[in-house]
């Protein structure tokens, strides 16, 4: 009777910090084959119900070792319900370090994941549902060893 209830008390944790109240998205898109196509552009929709809060985004791109690149050029699209585009920026993202080639990020095995500020201190305008696109910009067709890409949205504090 005991390990149950210990079972019991370790899930219900592990699903009271899945739900974190601070995250407005956490979201992610398996890239089948890990063969990115420019053509390929994920989406993601989410609601903002404060716009009192100031939130950051994050990229979360996850890659094989074998990428080919130290770098990762993407552009993403936000937009509001309307379909008007409100934020629109190309990043690069560093995935290894330049000179050596040391992985940066997470990982275990031969895939490491990447969560890479996007922009920070971000205000929505208004509630309501948005939209927010990633275009690979690497411009090789299809950009191999990448896995999956996605955002996570968290409140960063008070206007």
């Amino acid at each position: 009777m005991k390990s149950k209830i210990f079972i019991g008390s370790i899930l219900l944790a592990t699903a009271m910090s899945a739900c974190d109240s601070n995250t407005i998205l956490k979201d992610n898109y398996n890239i089948a084959d890990a063969k990115w196509f420019i053509k390929d552009t994920p989406e993601f929709e989410f609601n903002v119900d404060d716009t009192t809060m100031t939130y950051n985004v994050f990229y979360n791109v996850r890659n094989n070792r074998s990428y080919p690149y130290y770098n990762l050029y993407l552009t993403h699209y936000l937009s509001d319900d309307k379909g008007k585009v409100i934020h629109q920026k190309l990043d690069e993202l560093v995935l290894f370090d330049p000179s050596t080639g040391k992985k940066l990020g997470e990982g275990l095995g031969d895939v490491y994941d990447h969560k890479i500020l996007a922009f920070k201190g971000f205000s929505f305008p208004k509630k309501g549902k948005y939209k927010i696109q990633v275009k690979q910009y690497m411009r090789q067709n299809p950009l191999a060893d990448i896995v999956s890409v996605g955002f996570t949205i968290e409140k960063a504090g008070i206007k």
